[in-house]
């Protein structure tokens, strides 16, 4: 078949679907010819030892790759294995960095000794060009960033290590950008590795003077530039910090306030990566926040400035316009299920920037819940066991592009989930801003195809449906500071309802109108939701002998002298003894529904939920707390918008997950110790949870949910 034109010196990287005719997925090749039928005819390069060296020719969907020039193709050439060229890929802003690198700029490298900052000092070429059609590859020498206190060796210095495109993994650019190294090349001078030689625009100019202490060294005569002095930073900010030899680091803050031996503010920082002499989180032996070690850095709030790599306040001819940055394809379209994230691999494939779920345009309330729903739960998985002749278009677009990408890569570009949204069936949910509830309905209705979650009978043996559950009670029933467990028993009692049958997943919400007004300022989220005294007809035990129960007392339940706030049955003979007391001869306790065939002094099963996120919101912004695993410490949070790269018309949102485990810590502790913890003194992801809970989702496991 005739080709429409002529393919020379282009280059593409496959993107997805299945391996066919020796391309497979993170494979580069050369565009030969663009055929009539949407098809490239290409040739297959192998990289690793054998260079750029045309292996075999065959023929790919265009839809299925990605174009890149050149200098990208050489680059993802020398990264090994493939799939770490896609990981690449999703990180646009990073891979765009990579490609304009010059001489002396700062960067943070993957070493046997953890993340290590040097400057680039050479672009090699690796490989041997024996014929016309092969394609050297680009590495990176970088020379490590010495510290003051290190002696200087006598010994002839060691070559410089070579790094590919995927071991760096942050880019802090010199003073000014260039636009790109010319591509000049010379032999490399005795080089004991893979054949290679050094562009001459970035020349090996040995070791210079620059040097760096550790961060802590901060030149306390520096200020931020005059248009970000007055910058307003709050929890969470992207920061950066330059200290007294001009190194600059990047992080987040994960705390604000006044140290006990000064009077001004300070922030305690996240930083991007391990610095010498900086601690996981405490400062004078006390903690503030938790972090990896030789990550927290605490230092007066003034030094801090905005990320500058995420500030459009560099001319055009020195910087990307947002618009140009790469967009993130779907890099994964298969028809095979991928299970939820297990624990061990949660934090390595989730947290940092560009992770999660990518917001876009009012979406948080869609991404949050996408993202407690499947990132580690498979409590509506039903998605991933339906027969592909059944399934409809929209929920293969959940399957495919949302939940497979996001347990497979960790990240789901905005352009999949905005896709989804179009397919909701109604246009507000594309444009406005929705409520979490909202969404799960027409989720679990249309796009899942499944039955409402919770069967509830009312007092008169009504039956009704509903698909979350909205806590409604007066303020006086309940502590100032309640658990979500004393909400659900009070509300239940006060309604008059009972769960028909244990549901599989029960979504919560809290008692709140509105996004402002808040009933309580400080809910507790319970870990395990006990439900056996709210399920219908099922045996319970008597709330004190423990025998079969055969009444239930409404009243009962905020009786001081009976533990306030804990359902209240009884066996025939407790009935009567508690309700001769004067002031209880007023109840009206109700017979319970008792089962025949249970015997009075046989032992009775409880019947428990598990919490495995919490959705939150904040002046109209809605995050989430998601539970990665088994483990008490094992919580994530996430946030869709953390932050944002360019203006509102040409930019992007940048999701974020943080590890959490002080949350952990927190809901690990026992029911009295909660009881008396005051929610203002714990840390921020704490108090955030405690104050601005919005959602409390838990699963059950006895319970699967393929219908």
């Amino acid at each position: 078949m005739e080709s429409k034109r002529e393919g020379k010196d282009k280059f593409f990287i496959v993107t997805r679907g299945k391996a066919r005719k020796g391309f497979a997925r993170g494979c580069i090749g050369r565009v030969e010819a663009e055929m009539q039928k949407g098809e490239l005819m290409g040739l297959l390069y192998g990289g690793g030892s054998s260079g750029g060296n045309p292996k075999s020719g065959g023929m790919v969907k265009m839809e299925d790759t990605y174009p890149l020039t050149c200098h990208q193709a050489q680059l993802l050439l020398f990264v090994s294995p493939s799939s770490k060229r896609l990981e690449l890929l999703c990180n646009p802003q990073l891979f765009l960095a990579i490609c304009v690198l010059s001489q002396d700029d700062l960067v943070v490298v993957k070493h046997k000794k953890g993340h290590q900052p040097g400057l680039v000092r050479n672009l090699m070429l690796i490989g041997k060009k024996e014929n016309q059609g092969d394609l050297l590859m680009l590495g990176f020498e970088v020379e490590f960033v010495q510290d003051s206190n290190q002696t200087v060796s006598s010994k002839k210095p060691a070559p410089l290590p070579l790094f590919s495109a995927a071991d760096i993994v942050q880019v802090v650019p010199a003073y000014s950008v260039g636009l790109g190294p010319s591509w000049k090349d010379s032999h490399s001078e005795g080089l004991n590795r893979k054949a290679g030689s050094r562009i001459n625009s970035m020349p090996n100019m040995g070791s210079c003077g620059r040097q760096v202490r550790d961060i802590n060294h901060v030149d306390q005569s520096v200020t931020p530039p005059e248009s970000l002095s007055h910058h307003t930073f709050d929890v969470g900010s992207l920061v950066e910090v330059t200290s007294n030899t001009g190194i600059t680091v990047y992080g987040v803050i994960q705390w604000m306030g006044v140290l006990s031996e000064n009077k001004i503010d300070w922030a305690g920082i996240e930083l991007d990566y391990e610095v010498n002499n900086c601690s996981d989180g405490t400062y004078g032996g006390q903690r503030y926040f938790t972090c990896k070690g030789g990550r927290a850095l605490f230092l007066p709030l003034t030094k801090c400035s905005p990320d500058g790599r995420f500030l459009c306040l560099r001319s055009e001819k020195e910087t990307f316009k947002a618009t140009n940055i790469l967009p993130v394809t779907p890099l994964e379209e298969t028809d095979e299920n991928v299970p939820p994230i297990p624990e061990s691999e949660a934090l390595s494939l989730l947290v940092g920037k560009m992770k999660g779920i990518q917001g876009h345009y009012n979406s948080c309330y869609l991404d949050a819940t996408l993202f407690s729903l499947f990132s580690s739960s498979m409590t509506l998985d039903s998605v991933c066991h339906k027969p592909a002749d059944t399934e409809q278009s929209i929920s293969r677009s959940l399957r495919r592009d949302i939940v497979n990408c996001l347990r497979r890569q960790g990240f789901v570009p905005a352009e999949s989930v905005m896709n989804f949204r179009k397919q909701l069936g109604c246009d507000t949910f594309v444009t406005e801003e929705k409520d979490p509830e909202e969404f799960i309905t027409i989720l679990i209705q249309r796009v899942l195809c499944m039955e409402p979650l919770l069967k509830l009978r009312s007092n008169n043996n009504t039956s009704q449906d509903a698909y979350t559950f909205q806590i409604i009670l007066d303020k006086e029933q309940v502590t100032q500071t309640p658990t979500v467990q004393q909400l659900l028993d009070t509300s239940f009692l006060s309604c008059g309802l009972k769960f028909e049958e244990i549901p599989s997943c029960l979504m919560v919400q809290m008692p709140r109108f509105g996004k402002k007004y808040k009933m309580f300022p400080h809910i507790i989220p319970s870990t395990e939701l006990d439900i056996t005294d709210l399920l219908y007809n099922s045996p319970r035990e008597c709330f004190l002998c423990g025998h079969l129960a055969e009444y239930e007392c409404p009243q009962c339940l905020q009786d001081r002298k009976l533990q306030p706030g804990r359902v209240k049955q009884y066996c025939t003979t407790c009935k009567t003894q508690v309700h001769t007391h004067p002031s209880r001869k007023g109840h009206c306790p109700r017979a319970l529904a008792v089962p025949a065939e249970v015997p009075a002094d046989a032992p009775l099963p409880r019947h428990t939920m598990q919490l495995f996120a919490v959705l939150c919101i904040h002046t109209s912004h809605y995050v989430s707390f998601v539970k990665y695993g088994p483990g008490p410490r094992s919580w994530l949070f996430f946030d869709s918008m953390a932050d944002r790269c360019g203006d509102d018309h040409s930019g992007y949102n940048i999701p974020e997950i943080r590890a959490c485990p002080e949350v952990g810590d927190f809901l690990s502790q026992s029911e009295e110790e909660l009881v008396w913890a005051d929610p203002s003194q714990a840390g921020e992801p704490v108090r955030r949870l405690l104050c601005d809970s919005y959602m409390c989702l838990y699963q059950s496991a006895s319970m699967a949910l393929y219908r």
